[in-house]
């Protein structure tokens, strides 16, 4: 009598296989994983962290595998902040972490540029948006404070295995349509529960054939999804961003340079391996895993109306929509390929009169890549105002929406108030879309600037 087939795995179930040292898990099972890398910001981090850890007299379980990025409250514009940022710097100083990235961009974007994700890892975040670094084919996902404390101590937390729902998208974009147009047509079909303690993986030609900017995007949004994480499989795309951003250290901060370089290194040599973490055939017969299949060659630019990411339609729905505000900004929007995609549509124009053009790239690294490729002077001759590498007017910080302002962004998020009055009338878009629209002072199809 022949023994059964072992049932085949998902990406997911894999990862958390690795974390959790077994050889394999299932849909609904309850295992505690070791933690490769866990990432928190001055919001979320060190003010609630601190006093927690020394209420229980404990100490953090390997320093070597936190990281912490000062990017809500900066720059400080009030006492409120200078005391939250304070205590973030005082705390890394106490506790000599070895990876602190001050002021320098958006922990997601930070994180990846630094070399801290690479494929094959399970990472925790103290953000919401956390599972960006599934487009690295890691496993990584957002916790509260609680929960960060508890993977501080031991290193380890728990997880309930989730299921995987594919979003699988055949054929190739075209021109003037991007990964933030896949996220609002997924979410609008599915809504911001969609995916609820699911692991959706992106896959499909057309994701596979996305630059690693455009994937980090599709993965952070799994959020809005109401997914635990959002995962594409590693393919030579991922290696090779990974080798650029340490070759790109090497230039801008030789202290780092060795310690990221030596990061990329251990990437680059899981070549061989990579091949492992891909969903198994034997996986898509499961009914603990689901596939939806999309047409990227039928897709246009899409839309979301306020207060929410599911009010998505079709750009043209929205056409003529008189606006007041364009922001390009974020770790959704304001990436290099997002800037090089605004630069693209405004190139040699103006924006129309009355309205405010906001940009603040992702990174002190994108703006000065942007900067030496002469995309940013082509936003700032358009009329862009520069704003700080940081989470800015998204997270409702520093420079905000002011009432009944009309605004079209690149943001994540459109929820009521979240940046600046709540009177504001947030549409949410590509920066192919924000761009187009600034030029005409109304909600525009960025196709009609790209012909």
């Amino acid at each position: 009598m022949s023994t059964p087939a072992a049932p085949g795995q998902t990406l997911a179930q894999k990862l958390i296989a690795r974390a959790a040292g077994v050889a394999s898990v299932q849909p609904g099972e309850i295992v505690t994983c070791k933690v490769d890398m866990a990432m928190f910001h001055d919001s979320s981090g060190p003010r609630r962290l601190k006093p927690m850890l020394e209420a229980l007299g404990a100490q953090i379980w390997d320093k070597s595998r936190v990281v912490l990025v000062m990017d809500h409250y900066v720059p400080e514009r009030d006492d409120e902040s200078r005391q939250i940022v304070r205590i973030a710097r005082d705390w890394a100083r106490e506790q000599h972490l070895p990876h602190v990235y001050d002021s320098q961009g958006i922990c997601h974007v930070v994180v990846a540029q630094q070399g801290h994700i690479r494929p094959g890892m399970f990472c925790v975040g103290g953000d919401s948006h956390s599972p960006t670094g599934g487009a690295f084919g890691a496993y990584m996902f957002g916790i509260g404070s609680t929960e960060m404390l508890g993977v501080m101590v031991t290193g380890g937390i728990w997880l309930r295995v989730p299921r995987t729902v594919r979003m699988c998208w055949d054929g190739r974009l075209t021109p003037g349509v991007c990964a933030k147009d896949m996220m609002l047509h997924m979410i609008a079909r599915f809504g911001m529960n969609g995916g609820q303690y699911q692991a959706v993986e992106f896959c499909g030609p057309a994701v596979q054939a996305l630059a690693m900017n455009e994937r980090m995007t599709l993965s952070n949004m799994s959020a809005e999804l109401g997914a635990q994480a959002g995962l594409i499989a590693p393919d030579a795309t991922t290696l090779a961003w990974l080798a650029a951003q340490a070759a790109q250290a090497e230039k801008i901060d030789k202290k780092v340079a060795p310690a990221q370089a030596e990061r990329a290194q251990a990437a680059i040599k899981s070549i061989a391996d990579i091949n492992q973490w891909q969903t198994d055939a034997a996986a898509l017969d499961s009914p603990d895993c689901i596939t939806h299949r999309f047409d990227a060659a039928a897709l246009e630019p899409v839309v979301a109306a306020p207060h929410s990411p599911a009010n998505a339609q079709a750009v043209s729905a929205f056409a003529g929509t008189a606006i007041d505000v364009a922001y390009i900004g974020a770790c959704t929007g304001a990436k290099l390929d997002d800037l090089r995609a605004a630069a693209q549509v405004l190139r040699g124009r103006r924006v129309a009169s009355g309205v405010r053009l906001m940009v603040a790239p992702a990174s002190l690294r994108d703006q000065e890549a942007a900067r030496d490729e002469g995309v940013l002077q082509i936003l700032q001759d358009a009329g862009a105002e520069l704003f700080p590498t940081a989470c800015g007017a998204c997270a409702g910080f520093g420079d905000t929406l002011g009432d009944h302002t009309t605004v079209i962004s690149s943001t994540a998020r459109n929820f009521k108030g979240r940046m600046g009055s709540a009177t504001a009338q947030v549409y949410l878009g590509s920066p192919y879309t924000v761009a187009a629209s600034a030029l005409h002072g109304k909600i525009t199809d960025p196709r009609e600037e790209l012909a």
